[in-house]
């Protein structure tokens, strides 16, 4: 289930973004950003529809994922039923 981003309080948009970069093997390319360059390029792209929130409810978890692959997975998803 997609989380639109204007439900979410700001507070809690960034700890998502935060929680997000930190994670093990997010990747920029080639120049390093600082934190607060990689908050505003995942903000912009999450304004853009580029990147989307995920909640799942099997995992009770939030995940940020490209538009793209949550649509393919949700299609291969609804083709197992």
């Amino acid at each position: 289930m997609i989380i639109p981003i204007d439900r979410l309080d700001s507070g809690t948009l960034v700890a998502i973004i935060d929680e997000f970069i930190l994670r093990e093997g997010t990747d920029y390319g080639l120049e390093e950003c600082s934190h607060s360059q990689k908050v505003e390029q995942i903000q912009e792209q999450l304004k853009s529809g580029q990147l989307v929130i995920v909640f799942s409810e099997a995992y009770e978890t939030v995940n940020i994922m490209l538009a793209e692959q949550f649509q393919q997975q949700s299609l291969e998803d609804s083709g197992e039923e």
